[in-house]
Parts: structure tokens; C-alpha cells; sequence
């Protein structure tokens, strides 16, 4: 039994919506022409000053500290015999787009005025919305004017009350001294004065309990909403670096800025020195802008190009030789086989 009847749907732009919902609608058309995608900036400065062994051998201290099962003698005692840097170029592209998708819905009417068909209702489209900052998730639910009708509650056919669960509309329970014989070993229960029932303590007796759809009021308010969703869609491409770094382990540091710039629509990068970079920056553009503009509408893009560096650091300790890799501005490390461990027992 469903708890709302929903009104006959003829609204122009919400043919075929139920309760289940519409599903995504494509945007419509802009009005205006589209100004065309402008190139961004290159970049001044490539460089990165080389990581020094200090700072290093700080990090491989840190790292190691940070591991309860890892001996600190390999970052206090190892010697450092060689350090390379890999550095690479991570693009980033991220495109914020905006999505509606429309279904009936119902609340308890509380003496809210009607207002289906009193005026036409705005298309899914055309329904006022505040999006968030740019490049924010963000989710709302927009009651559409105009569409707004009172109908009688389903679930408790109007009358405001279910019966209760717990003691299934009689209003009492078999008494949980006597399990409802309601005799004791010395006579008559005392609790239940011999019934053998007492009170249902969910409904207090009264049999029947609020409705939990109406809440009560008998009638609900039912409506169309739109369900308004902004998405930061975010992608990632990283030039291959030969280091033996995992690229797993870039997602979460960043880098030097060298590039950056927003704007409705994007340009690729063509012509950055890095031809990896141009190709990736130009299929990316092109897939994002195709596959988001299908169910959504894009508010805006924004693409950057960091330079993270990636430092090889060879040492040795007690006469083998090892490698840890410092990367990122914040100095992360990665030092898969570590050479001092030992089990972690809880007790």
C-alpha cells in the first residue's frame, strides 16, 4: 500500500515522472551563444632546487618514527651514497557541473496553501537555485512551485493512526511476571490483580499509534521536487617517471604550481614544452566536455599542471645497500622493503 496517490501528470517538462522518480534531465540549449574556449598561461619557472641531504635524511627520520614496528637505526645510521631527483608533471582537470532529476514527493500537510495548476510551473530547468562555491559537492531538494495538491493518507486511509506494533491493536500484553497465567505461587499475580495482562507500555493502552507517514494529520501535501546535485568531477594524469615510485603515491601530495587557470570552458594546453602533457590535457578536455554536457551542465572547468618533485635516495646500512624515496612539496617518503622491522604484538 503506498502511503501518497500522486495527481494525473500532464506538467509540460515532467511527462512521465512517478514516484520513483525521472531520472536525469539534459540541460537545455544555452541562449546565448557560447564565447569560445581561450588559451591559458605558460608557465615562468620550471625549476626545482634539488632536495638536500638534510632534509633528506629528516624525512627518512620522520618516516621511520612514524611506524611503530620500524627500528629507527636505518634512518639514524644509514649512509646516504647517492640521490637522484625524477621529477615529473601531474595535469589535473576538474569540471563542475550541475544535474536535476525531478520525483513526486509528500510530507504531512500542516495548513500549507495548495497551488497545482494556480499558475504554470517552472520547468526543472527553470527552478531557482544557489550553487555553492565552484569545484564544491553539494546536494538540494527544491519543493516546484505550482505543482502542490492535498490527498488523503494511504497508509492509515486518513484516519491518522496505525495499530500499534507491539501489542498488536489490543491495547495490552501478557503480564511479564506471570507470563500471563495470572496466578503466582502464593495466589493471584500481583502485578496484573490475576488478569494476567497489563498495559502495553508502547501505546500506553491506547491501541493504536501515531501514523508515521502523516504524522497524524490525515492528509498529505504532495509535490514535485528537484533534486539538484553539483559535482566536482576530478581526474588525473601523471607523466611516467622511471624512479620505481608507484604513482599511487602522488595522489596525495602536491607540487609546484606552474600552471593554472578556470574558466567555463576550457582550452587544451597545446604547445606546452611537455608534449605528454599537451595529449593528455587535449583528450581530457575533449572527454569531460562530451561526457558531462550529456546529463549535466557545466559551470566550470579548471586545469593546473604541478611539478612534483621525486627524490632516488640511495643508503647504506650494515653493509647493504637500500632505497627510499622522498616526494612531494611535503617531503612524503615510501620506502617499501625498509630493512628493520619486527612484529607489532597488542596486548
Amino acid at each position: 500500500m503506498t502511503s501518497a496517490v500522486y495527481p494525473p501528470n500532464n506538467l509540460p517538462g515532467y511527462e512521465g515522472i512517478g514516484a520513483g522518480g525521472g531520472g536525469y534531465l539534459p540541460p537545455p540549449m544555452p541562449l546565448e551563444p557560447v564565447a569560445p574556449p581561450q588559451p591559458g598561461t605558460t608557465p615562468e619557472e620550471w625549476s626545482i632546487p634539488s632536495l638536500s641531504e638534510d632534509v633528506a635524511r629528516d624525512a627518512f627520520k620522520s618516516f621511520a618514527s612514524s611506524h611503530c614496528c620500524y627500528s629507527k637505526a636505518p634512518a639514524t645510521d644509514g649512509v646516504i651514497t647517492n640521490m637522484e631527483p625524477f621529477n615529473t608533471f601531474r595535469y589535473r582537470l576538474e569540471t563542475f557541473t550541475e544535474s536535476r532529476s525531478t520525483e513526486w514527493a509528500s510530507k504531512p500537510h500542516e495548513g500549507e496553501p495548495v497551488d497545482f495548476y494556480t499558475q504554470p510551473a517552472p520547468r526543472p530547468w527553470e527552478v531557482q537555485a544557489t550553487p555553492p562555491n565552484f569545484f564544491t559537492d553539494h546536494k538540494e531538494e527544491i519543493r516546484v512551485p505550482y505543482t502542490s495538491s492535498i490527498q488523503d493518507c494511504n497508509m492509515c486511509r486518513a484516519s491518522g493512526a496505525l495499530p500499534c506494533d507491539e501489542c498488536h491493536g489490543s491495547g495490552d500484553k501478557d503480564c511479564r511476571a506471570c507470563n500471563g497465567a495470572g496466578m503466582s505461587d502464593t495466589g493471584n499475580c500481583h502485578h496484573c490483580n490475576g488478569t494476567g495482562k497489563e498495559k502495553c507500555k508502547v501505546c500506553n493502552g491506547r491501541r493504536t499509534k501515531k501514523c508515521p507517514t502523516c504524522k497524524g494529520k490525515r492528509q498529505l501535501l504532495t509535490f514535485i521536487k528537484v533534486k539538484v546535485e553539483w559535482v566536482n568531477h576530478v581526474e588525473d594524469h601523471v607523466v611516467e617517471q622511471n624512479s620505481g615510485l608507484k604513482i599511487k603515491d602522488l595522489r596525495l601530495v602536491s607540487g609546484k604550481e606552474l600552471i593554472k587557470n578556470n574558466q567555463y570552458l576550457l582550452y587544451p594546453l597545446f604547445g606546452f614544452p611537455y608534449p605528454a602533457i599537451s595529449e593528455a590535457s587535449e583528450r581530457m578536455v575533449k572527454e569531460h566536455q562530451s561526457m558531462y554536457s550529456q546529463t549535466s551542465r557545466i559551470l566550470q572547468q579548471r586545469q593546473r599542471v604541478e611539478l612534483i618533485p621525486i627524490t632516488k635516495v640511495n643508503y647504506k646500512w650494515k653493509g647493504d645497500t637500500h632505497v627510499y624515496y622522498v616526494y612531494g612539496k611535503e617531503n612524503q617518503v615510501s620506502a617499501d622493503n625498509y630493512p628493520a622491522t619486527c612484529c607489532c604484538v597488542v596486548q
